[in-house]
């Protein structure tokens, strides 16, 4: 046990006894904006291969970087230092759909041009990854993970009822945790680059594109965004507004419809294609049958080094408690405000004296939202935020031209990056889970990403003229 805690210390995944220390909020705040110094400053980039076009911006460059500097291992992150860097994510995050919720209100006539396609991609992210990505799986022999990796997207709340439902032991478990960790590291690169190639193709209309975005998760988002409106400038706000829009969509009602309709549907087609491809088919139960040592030779696409899950959890770097209180809740917004408006005024080139008052709007509508993210459980705060920034910003709404003036010089692209550079910080402490995964697994989260976004811009193009 000692010779095991020394060599976890070696490497910086010291279980802790503590609490997150003054230092660790320094290494946390500084690395981070340096990190996002240095992707504003690399800037943009677009190069095309053959009709396909290749974007590459600071939001991309800001996931890359911290996930070197989260998974790197000669100068390791502290378990103090990711506990104090997942304080600062929230409050950052949350910041991110408020500035996109103030593009929605302005462009809510949008919604009746566009509202069967924006209905129809939904139906293209339930169904896709189960109508294509599922076979595959099977076809692999990943056995039930297949279910869990491929009957939606996999983001934190299919995560937590994959928990609830099937119990970590689970094969189905292990399948959603694999394309959640996966989307975590690198699915905001992944969509901006996927989407930059739809879009460079000249096949679809890039509102088709923008509407299929809204797959739940705000950093996957916005690297397609961030994609799309290098392609197609002239846009750039309809193409948030209307990502931001399907976001907000996809978190009301898509989690629902993925848990009452897309699960079902994916566990009777797990069998039908078993038989197609005469792979063994497990009967599928509640529990996990892994737990009772009944797990079929399939099942093992993301199996831990030893005997179990219990081992994988023993090894994982024990971190403080994240800080909670009202110190590091003062130190969230702060960090977010100001660094916002340093990377915004080194992005863009300029500064104006509104874009502080501009910030602090942004601000009170994030904790507001998180305030009652508080008291009504059930709604997470990205979604009360969408719904707050989109009201205060209708046409009918007595200050909305006011907030359009003050915001009007932020990019939203910009204002959130150090929360995305903790992101990428933090994957430190899943190293171990990440090095555990398949190939299988790998290609699972590949195909349920594509063919989500594929299957939904397809249905929000043939519908979008109607």
């Amino acid at each position: 046990m000692r010779a095991r805690k020394q060599q976890a210390e070696s490497h910086g995944d010291v279980s802790n006894r503590g609490s997150v220390g003054r230092g660790d909020w320094v290494t946390a705040i500084g690395v981070s904006l340096l990190i996002s110094v240095v992707s504003v400053l690399v800037g943009e980039h677009k190069f095309r291969v053959g009709p396909a076009a290749i974007v590459l911006f600071p939001l991309v460059w800001v996931v890359l970087l911290g996930a070197v500097v989260g998974l790197q291992r000669w100068l390791p992150l502290g378990g103090g230092a990711r506990s104090a860097g997942e304080a600062l994510i929230p409050v950052g995050m949350v910041l991110f759909l408020a500035m996109l919720g103030t593009g929605i209100g302005p462009s809510i006539g949008m919604v009746e041009q566009v509202g069967p396609a924006l209905l129809m991609q939904e139906v293209g992210q339930l169904f896709g990854t189960i109508i294509l990505a599922l076979p595959i799986a099977v076809l692999l022999g990943m056995g039930r993970a297949a279910i869990g990796a491929t009957w939606a997207i996999d983001r934190e709340s299919y995560l937590a009822y994959a928990i609830d439902r099937f119990g970590t032991s689970s094969p189905e478990y292990r399948g959603v945790f694999g394309v959640w960790i996966i989307g975590s590291m690198f699915g905001a690169v992944f969509i901006s680059l996927i989407t930059g190639v739809l879009g460079g193709t000249g096949l679809y209309n890039p509102l088709s594109l923008a509407l299929a975005l809204g797959v739940g998760s705000t950093s996957m988002m916005l690297g397609g965004v961030g994609a799309l409106a290098l392609l197609y400038p002239d846009q750039a706000a309809e193409i948030a507004a209307l990502a931001a829009l399907s976001n907000l969509v996809t978190n009301i009602v898509g989690f629902y419809a993925g848990v009452f309709i897309g699960l079902p549907v994916a566990r009777r087609l797990y069998g039908f294609w078993c038989r197609v491809f005469r792979r063994p088919a497990p009967e599928i139960e509640e529990a996990g049958l892994v737990a009772r040592g009944q797990v079929p030779e399939g099942d093992a696409s993301v199996r831990p080094k030893e005997d179990g899950d219990a081992a994988v959890e023993a090894e994982r770097p024990r971190d403080p408690d994240v800080p909670r209180g009202w110190r590091p809740g003062v130190a969230a917004y702060a960090f977010a405000g100001v660094a916002g408006l340093l990377l915004n005024w080194l992005g863009t080139g300029g500064f104006h004296p509104r874009d502080v008052a501009g910030m602090a709007v942004l601000l009170l509508m994030t904790g507001i939202a998180i305030l009652l993210a508080r008291k009504v459980r059930a709604i997470p705060a990205t979604v009360w935020v969408l719904a707050i920034a989109t009201i205060v910003t209708t046409p009918i709404s007595p200050v909305a031209g006011v907030i359009a003036d003050l915001v009007q010089n932020l990019n939203v692209l910009l204002i959130g990056l150090p929360q995305l550079a903790l992101v990428g910080m933090t994957m430190g402490r899943d190293r171990e889970a990440f090095s555990q995964l398949s190939w299988k697994i790998v290609v699972a989260a590949v195909l349920t990403f594509t063919t989500t976004i594929v299957a939904s811009a397809t249905l929000a193009e043939l519908f979008i003229h109607l």
